[in-house]
């Protein structure tokens, strides 16, 4: 039987003793399970190592720091390595209007190279400290844990730190694949939550129903996390002739490209021209200084107004920043109390309860698995219900709907690499109302996030698409046709809350696609109100007996 992911047992940390002051027991996790606990070695020869993923960056990162501080306590060099993402080994297809696996994408250029400019940012920054990285290269997503191994045994590691991600994959690197191999060389193996404020496992020891339970738990622990961050000095602790037979690689960029086999079909994107910790303070001043945070509470549902939202998600994905500099930075501010307050909601509360709903639902959070009972059997129950209008794949993925405000934001995802937050919930809503079942709904919206956005593949997309399509972190609401209780959204909504036409406007071709879309299915119009709830248990009708309009 293959081996699976669990959260059953309590996290076991790293004993207060062997840790520096500035850094909590409960930030650590013990994955090894021969090798507990890291003592200093009795020879000179070897090193500690930390395996960076997740929180890409040399600045404010807890794992890092760790890792550092056993280097120098045992006299050895620190080394940090980086495992370069396999390519999927077979193409990615469509079949029929089902999209590929998340999975199964290939790595697209907007996303590779904004990837590999933060790690070339890292390699210089750590070259200036004198510390070796190095780019591990798999022979495939199996081969992870085997590679981590062999440099370990190339240069004797004593001890390795790693960070923290919550998604499948990162995860069955870390725990399937490496631990058993660690373990066989006693080789203490730690992990740091470098990338939440407050650990995931510790702010919860389950899958929270929603942001209102999760809330009051982060909040209560908060402030015992927020300690300021050590400055980071690499390997100073070493003499120089330590330090002369170090050997730093140099960053072979060209090469990198060719490994993850680079998909020019998405290409990059203006906005994020600089990935990296320096580029994301930038991006933040930016957001500060032309009012964002002063109006966040009031004006952040608004797509129309571009300075709004701080465009950190990218950077605050691929870890080039830590959410806890930004809220440091945020609090010294001491002004805007409502918008500092909605910012540090959706930073902090909204996206720690996505790490929880990933890490606590390992095998099926981006499946309908995930959902809820009464989730499951409201969608059900209306699968059989006739759409009014049907799209198939490619008429979504070049927004070629009626729906002019639904083309637009699919043209400025798929144009620039980002969707502003409320119009990807109306988005995806319109995604289940649009396909025969909410099983090729939720798969088509996690295609073209993953597939377009910059901050996709991470677990605040499947948390927002599953929260659009089977009302995760949701309650039931009034019964309709196709949506049955999941929360409904339509343009008329949005009309009361922005300037509809204004964004439609901002992305050429989305209204000329509706008025072609129109030519076959007819002008779209509000839905009609349903003559009669449908019965909570009624049966789903067989899809082949259903009259649907279809384009031609």
């Amino acid at each position: 039987m293959a081996a699976v992911l669990t959260n059953n047992a309590p996290a076991k940390h790293i004993d207060k003793d062997e840790l520096p002051k500035w850094i909590m027991p409960e930030r650590t996790r013990i994955l090894s399970t021969v090798t507990t606990s890291f003592s200093s070695p009795t020879s000179q020869t070897g090193a500690v190592f930390y395996w960076m993923q997740r929180d890409m960056r040399t600045v404010d990162n807890w794992a890092l720091l760790l890792a550092k501080h056993y280097a120098e306590t045992s006299g050895l060099p620190l080394r940090v390595m980086y495992v370069m993402p396999p390519p999927p080994s077979t193409a990615a297809s469509a079949s029929g209007n089902l999209p590929p696996k998340v999975d199964d994408l290939p790595h697209y250029e907007r996303h590779g190279k904004f990837l590999i400019g933060g790690m070339e940012q890292v390699h210089k920054e750590l070259e200036e400290e004198k510390v070796p990285l190095h780019i591990v290269v798999p022979e495939s997503r199996d081969a992870v844990g085997p590679a981590i191994d062999k440099i370990a045994a190339d240069y004797k590691a004593k001890c390795i730190v790693c960070d923290f991600s919550p998604l499948r994959h990162f995860r069955q690197w870390n725990e399937l694949q490496t631990v058993p191999l660690l373990d066989k060389r006693k080789i203490p193996f730690f992990q740091v939550d470098a990338h939440n404020v407050v650990p995931c496992w510790l702010a919860s020891p389950k899958r929270e129903v929603g942001a209102r339970t999760l809330r009051s738990k982060i909040n209560k622990l908060v402030h015992d996390f927020m300690d300021d961050f050590p400055a980071f000095a690499g390997n100073d602790h070493l003499s120089q002739e330590q330090v002369d037979k170090l050997q730093l690689d140099p960053f072979d960029r060209p090469a990198y490209e060719r490994y993850l086999q680079l998909d020019d079909s998405v290409p990059e994107c203006d906005w994020a021209a600089e990935p990296g910790f320096k580029g994301g303070m930038k991006k933040y001043q930016f957001f500060v200084e032309k009012g964002g945070l002063k109006q966040f509470a009031d004006k952040r549902n608004d797509p129309t107004l571009p300075n709004i939202c701080s465009d950190l998600s990218p950077w605050l994905n691929y870890g080039h920043v830590g959410f806890q500099t930004i809220l440091m930075k945020v609090k010294k501010i001491n002004k805007y109390a409502t918008g500092t307050a909605s910012f540090v909601e959706e930073g902090l509360i909204r996206k720690e309860l996505s790490d929880n709903y990933v890490y606590y639902t390992p095998h099926e959070y981006d499946s309908l698995d995930a959902a809820a009972g009464w989730a499951k059997e409201t969608l059900e129950t209306h699968t059989a219900d006739e759409r009014e209008y049907l799209y198939t794949l490619q008429e979504f993925e070049e927004g070629r709907t009626h729906d002019a405000l639904w083309n637009a934001a699919q043209l400025q995802v798929v144009r620039e690499g980002r969707m502003h937050g409320f119009m990807r919930m109306y988005w995806a809503k319109k995604i289940l109302e649009w396909t025969e079942t909410p099983e090729i709904a939720l798969r088509t919206a996690q295609y073209f996030n993953d597939k377009y956005a910059l901050d996709g593949r991470d677990p605040n997309g499947f948390v927002g698409v599953s929260w659009s399509i089977f009302g995760l972190h949701d309650q039931g609401w009034k019964e309709r046709e196709v949506f049955g209780k999941i929360r409904f959204m339509n343009f008329n909504g949005c009309k009361r809350k922005f300037k509809v036409d204004t964004f439609i406007g901002m992305y050429k071709g989305a209204a000329k696609n509706a008025l072609e879309a129109e030519k076959t299915h007819g002008k779209a119009e509000e839905p009609a109100k349903k003559k009669a709830k449908a019965p909570a248990n009624k049966k789903a009708k067989e899809p082949a007996n259903k009259k649907r309009k279809t384009r031609a």
